[in-house]
């Protein structure tokens, strides 16, 4: 069979996010299976402003045919105000407005969308819900669409559009059993046939030493947030949460670091350093070494880097207000969570101040990660999955609609 994905960025320096999990799952597909995989992506690579970098036209990544459309438009100065006026109230926004929203957020891809009707994929599948290519797209391909959707509990996720967006497709594609409920709260679609599908972690060997000579930390322990160092990633909160601590607990070591692209600049403050982007290796021994790693975000669908940071051992203090990242914790054992200052210096304590505990929890980490993300396994499901989909597309038969449930958390 031939699967289609349609990702608004794709490429080796997409680091995290939904379109790095569309890479991950491509690259495996066409690797471990016989189904043969195209992407339809843009030619941008930055989220914020969706400017064309890349040429546009169709090349092969890692045995995977990509084809690249220019944008129209990308990211409108005006937009950051005309969203948040309109999010304020996201269910009483018409269609004409919302349908204005997702322009003005772009990317406008038209062509891209008319080269999705055209393709003789058997399956395609829309990774995720929030941009123009999937709101355009999957009207035209609908009898043989299915979406990832990578929701979490945002305003856009109640636009009155996505009811549409949801509604039309064949299946759906979870990350978390989080999600998964989220969704069926939302929109018409507990009946449709659905898969909750984790993502696998494959652990490089980092160095820690190199890690530390870049930031300047010599042998001073360490917090780390990693991931874009942006304030819907909740990175404004855990600076001020980490301030308040510091003030109170002069005499505490640590340094906390902020490492990855840096879209909303932070204060400078005592014992923060901010990195920028960090190479592979400087991750994986970023994560090796840090004491605890801080998940602030109160809006991921998944959170590969929880897992990361598990496979390494390291224990996890998460946003107790994001529910996929505070359902990891409570089904590992291997994190705790916050939802205010009170309760972050509550558990930051705990977990400085007992050694062992920090211990426990990353050994609980390592077998969450290697009982339910392990890349065999989920490619294996995901195939299953697919060829079952494909089939009941193909034939059209009546049993289109009963669902069809795997979970990689079942045995729990």
């Amino acid at each position: 069979m031939k699967l289609a994905y349609v990702t608004p960025r794709y490429g080796e320096n997409i680091i995290g996010g939904a379109e790095h999990a569309v890479r991950m799952l491509s690259e495996r597909l066409v690797a471990h299976t016989d189904i043969e995989v195209e992407v339809f992506t843009t030619c941008a690579d930055d989220i914020i402003t969706w400017k064309n970098t890349s040429p546009p036209g169709s090349h092969t990544l890692h045995g995977v045919r990509v084809h690249r459309f220019a944008s129209l438009s990308g990211r409108a100065k005006t937009f950051p105000a005309f969203s948040e006026t309109l999010l304020s109230k996201p269910t009483r926004i018409q269609t004409k407005e919302a349908l204005a929203w997702i322009e003005l957020q772009g990317p406008v891809t038209p062509d891209l969308v008319q080269a999705v009707e055209a393709c003789d994929a058997d399956l395609v599948a829309f990774y995720p819900y929030l941009y123009y290519p999937t709101v355009h797209g999957i009207p035209h391909v609908a009898e043989r669409a299915i979406m990832h959707p990578a929701a979490h509990d945002e305003p856009p996720l109640r636009l009155s559009i996505f009811q549409k967006v949801f509604t039309a497709v064949q299946a759906l594609v979870f990350q978390t059993e989080n999600e998964r409920r989220l969704v069926e709260q939302i929109f018409r679609v507990a009946h449709k046939p659905q898969l909750q599908l984790g993502l696998g972690v494959e652990q490089i060997t980092g160095d820690e030493q190199a890690f530390r000579f870049q930031t300047g930390i010599g042998n001073r322990p360490y917090l780390l947030c990693l991931g874009r160092v942006d304030n819907t990633k909740g990175v404004k909160i855990l600076s001020n949460c980490w301030k308040a601590f510091k003030q109170l607990h002069p005499e505490n070591p640590h340094v906390l670091i902020f490492a990855g692209p840096i879209v909303h600049p932070l204060p400078s403050l005592p014992d923060v350093i901010v990195t920028g982007p960090i190479g592979t290796h400087a991750k994986w021994g970023a994560l090796q070494g840090a004491d605890v790693l801080i998940s602030p975000s109160p809006f991921e669908a998944f959170s590969l880097v929880l897992l990361e940071a598990w496979s390494t051992g390291t224990p996890v203090l998460v946003n107790g207000h994001c529910g996929p990242t505070r359902e990891h914790a409570i089904r590992s054992h291997a994190g705790l969570w916050f939802e205010d200052y009170r309760t972050f210096a509550a558990a930051l304590n705990l977990l400085l101040c007992h050694p062992g505990l920090r211990c426990a929890l990353g050994q609980n980490g390592e077998k969450y990660v290697q009982c339910f993300f392990q890349w065999d396994t989920i490619i294996a499901q995901y195939e299953k999955f697919l060829l079952e989909m494909a089939e009941r597309v193909k034939s059209r038969s009546p049993t289109i609609s009963s669902r069809v449930f795997s979970s990689t958390h079942a045995s729990k």
